[in-house]
C-alpha cells in the first residue's frame, strides 16, 4: 500500500492570510489619496490631516500586545473575528466623520482594531506551518499586503469617480465583514481537528501544533533580560518611521513638491508599495539561499536586513537630486524595496525568538513599529511647518532613521527562540 499523500490544507491558511492582508491595505492608504476631498469638505488643514494619520498609528501601536495576548490566550480564530468585524465597522464609520474630532476618533478606533491583525496571522502561521515554510509565508503575505496598498489609489480614484468618499469608506468596510465570515467558518485553532488535514499533513508540520496551547502568562522578565526583543523593537519603530510616508503623506509631496496631477499621482503614488511587495517576496525566497552560503540562518537574517536598511536611507538621498517626477518616484520605490528587504526577517525573528508566544512578541514588535509610524506621520507635518515646505529635510531626517535601524540588526539574535531551551529549526 502507498503512503498517503499528505494535504495541503495549511495552504489555505495562506490564502486567508494574503486576502487579509490586502483588506487591511485598502482600508489604510485609501485615506490617504481621499485626504483632498476629506480637507476640503471638513475644513482641515496639514496640521490637522497629520493629527488624523496619527491617531491611527498610536491607536494601531498601542492595541498590538493586548491583540498579541489575546491571539495567544484566545487563540488566532475568535481573536481575528473580532478585531476585523471592529476595524470594519470603523471603517464605514469614517466615512460619517464631520469634523477634526470624530474622524481622529474613527481613525484612532480603527487602528485598535487593525492591531490584532499581524501579530494573529503570525500566531496562526506558527500553529499551522512547518517552521521551513514561515519566512516564505510572512513574504507573501507582505508582498500581498504592498501590493494592496499599492493599487489602492488607483481603486480610490475609481471609487471617487461615481460616488462620494464617505460612501467609499462605507464599501471598503465591507470587505472585512466578508472575510470574516468565510474565515471563521473554514479556520481552526488547532489543525488536528480540521477535517481537510490528514495525518500525513500533520506530520510535516513537525510539532508546529504545539504552539497553539492557549496561555495568558507571557514570560516579559525572561524576554527583556537580553537585548534581541529591545533591539527588535528599535529596528521596527525606525522602519515604520520611514515607511510611513508612503501611506500618509506621499500623495501630498507628489502634488505640492511635484506638481503631480491627480490621476497621475494616484498611479506614481502606488509605485513604492509595489516595489516593496517585491522586496518582502524577494527576502522570502533568497534569505533561505544566503543563509546556506553563509551557513547561519542568524547571519543570513542580519545581512539581508542590514542591507535593506542602508539601501533605503541611500535611495531616499538620491530621490532629492533628481528633478523627474517619474524617476525620483522610481528611486522612492528602490527605497521601499529596501526597506522591505528587512519586513519579513523581522517578523520571522518574532516567531523564532517568540515560539508559543509568538503572537504577543509579534504585537510587541509592531506596537513600536506604528508608534514609530505616528511619530513620522507628525514629524514630517512639524518639519513642513518650521522649514517653509522643506521636502527635502525630511527624506534626510528619515534616512538617518534607517541608518539607525540598520546599525540594530548587527546586535540582533533572530533565530534562538527565549521560552524554550533548545533552539527550533531554521525557517
Amino acid at each position: 500500500m502507498e503512503p498517503t499523500k499528505p494535504t495541503h490544507a495549511r495552504q489555505w491558511v495562506i490564502f486567508f492570510a494574503v486576502t487579509l492582508a490586502i483588506i487591511t491595505y485598502i482600508d489604510r492608504v485609501c485615506i490617504s489619496q481621499a485626504s483632498g476631498d476629506i480637507r476640503r469638505d471638513l475644513g482641515l488643514n496639514k496640521q490637522g490631516m497629520s493629527l488624523v494619520f496619527a491617531a491611527f498609528a498610536l491607536a494601531y501601536g498601542l492595541f498590538e500586545i493586548p491583540g498579541g495576548w489575546m491571539g495567544d490566550r484566545f487563540g488566532p480564530r475568535r481573536t481575528l473575528l473580532r478585531v476585523v468585524l471592529l476595524w470594519s465597522l470603523f471603517t464605514a464609520a469614517t466615512g460619517r466623520a464631520w469634523n477634526l474630532a470624530s474622524m481622529t476618533v474613527c481613525q484612532f478606533l480603527f487602528g485598535a482594531g487593525e492591531a490584532g491583525c499581524f501579530p494573529n496571522l503570525s500566531k496562526a502561521f506558527t500553529i499551522w506551518l512547518p517552521s521551513r515554510e514561515r519566512l516564505r509565508a510572512q513574504g507573501i503575505m507582505w508582498l500581498s499586503a504592498r501590493w494592496g496598498g499599492a493599487f489602492t489609489p488607483l481603486l480610490v480614484m475609481w471609487v471617487l469617480s461615481f460616488t462620494t468618499w464617505r460612501n467609499a469608506f462605507l464599501l471598503f468596510g465591507l470587505l472585512g465583514i466578508v472575510w470574516a465570515v468565510f474565515f471563521y467558518r473554514w479556520f481552526r485553532d488547532h489543525p488536528r481537528t480540521h477535517p481537510a488535514v490528514n495525518a500525513a499533513e500533520l506530520a510535516l508540520l513537525d510539532g508546529a501544533e504545539k504552539n497553539a496551547a492557549h496561555h495568558g502568562d507571557v514570560p516579559w522578565r525572561r524576554f527583556l533580560a537580553g537585548p534581541t526583543v529591545w533591539l527588535l523593537w528599535l529596528q521596527y519603530f525606525c522602519v515604520s518611521y520611514g515607511w510611513y510616508f508612503y501611506i500618509t503623506w506621499l500623495p501630498t509631496y507628489l502634488r505640492e513638491a511635484r506638481h503631480v496631477e491627480l490621476m497621475k499621482g494616484a498611479l506614481l503614488a502606488g509605485v513604492p508599495l509595489f516595489f516593496g511587495g517585491i522586496g518582502c517576496v524577494f527576502t522570502g525566497l533568497i534569505t533561505s539561499r544566503v543563509a546556506v552560503w553563509l551557513d547561519s540562518t542568524a547571519q543570513a537574517r542580519r545581512l539581508m536586513a542590514f542591507i535593506g536598511l542602508v539601501g533605503a536611507a541611500l535611495m531616499l538621498v538620491l530621490s532629492t537630486r533628481i528633478q523627474s517626477p517619474e524617476l525620483a518616484v522610481v528611486l522612492l520605490g528602490l527605497a521601499s524595496f529596501a526597506n522591505d528587504l528587512s519586513v519579513p526577517c523581522g517578523w520571522a525573528a518574532c516567531m523564532s525568538v517568540g515560539g508559543r508566544f509568538a503572537g504577543s512578541i509579534s504585537g510587541s514588535m509592531n506596537m513600536f513599529g506604528q508608534l514609530g509610524g505616528a511619530v513620522g506621520a507628525v514629524a514630517v507635518g512639524q518639519i513642513l511647518k518650521y522649514s517653509g515646505d522643506n521636502w527635502v529635510l525630511t527624506f534626510w531626517v528619515a534616512a538617518g532613521v534607517y541608518l539607525v535601524a540598520a546599525l540594530s540588526w548587527v546586535f540582533i539574535d533572530p533565530v534562538t527562540p527565549l521560552d524554550e531551551k533548545e533552539p527550533v529549526k531554521a525557517a
